[in-house]
C-alpha cells in the first residue's frame, strides 16, 4: 500500500475504475469521513454503501492536476461514464498514515459545458 498521500489519492481513483472494491476498502480509514454537497460527514460504513456502487457507472478516468500540501490532496479530475456522459469533479482528501481519513467533494461540470461559452444555464433550484 502507498505511503505518499498523492499516490494513495491515485491509487482510490484506480480502485473506482477497476472496480477494485478490496483496494478501497485498505485504502480507507476506519475513522474515514465523506463529505459532498449532498452529503455531509458519511462515516465509512456509509461511504462504501453510498458511493461504491458508482463505480460501476464508471468507463474511465483520468486527472487533469493532483497537488500535496501536507497530508492534504488536492484532485482536480474528469471521468467517463458507461452512458457515454463525462464530468470534471474537484476532491480535497486528507491522507493520514497511508490511509484516507476524510473526502471532499466539490461537484464539476459535465465535458464539454452544456452552456455555450460566455453563457450559463438557468439554474434548477
Amino acid at each position: 500500500m502507498p505511503d505518499d498521500p498523492g499516490e494513495v489519492a491515485r491509487a482510490s481513483y484506480r480502485a473506482y475504475v477497476d472496480k477494485d472494491r478490496d483496494a478501497i476498502e485498505a485504502l480507507i480509514a476506519p475513522d474515514f469521513h465523506f463529505t459532498s454537497p449532498l452529503d455531509n460527514r458519511l462515516d465509512r460504513d456509509a461511504y462504501l454503501a453510498r458511493c461504491w456502487p458508482n463505480s460501476a457507472l464508471l468507463a474511465g478516468f483520468r486527472f487533469v492536476d493532483v497537488a500535496v500540501h501536507g497530508e492534504y490532496v488536492f484532485v482536480l479530475y474528469e471521468a467517463d461514464t458507461t452512458s457515454g456522459k463525462r464530468f470534471r469533479n474537484a476532491e480535497r482528501l486528507r491522507v493520514r498514515d497511508g490511509r484516507i481519513v476524510e473526502a471532499e467533494v466539490y461537484f464539476g461540470w459535465y465535458v464539454p459545458h452544456p452552456a455555450p461559452d460566455g453563457g450559463f444555464i438557468a439554474s434548477a433550484g
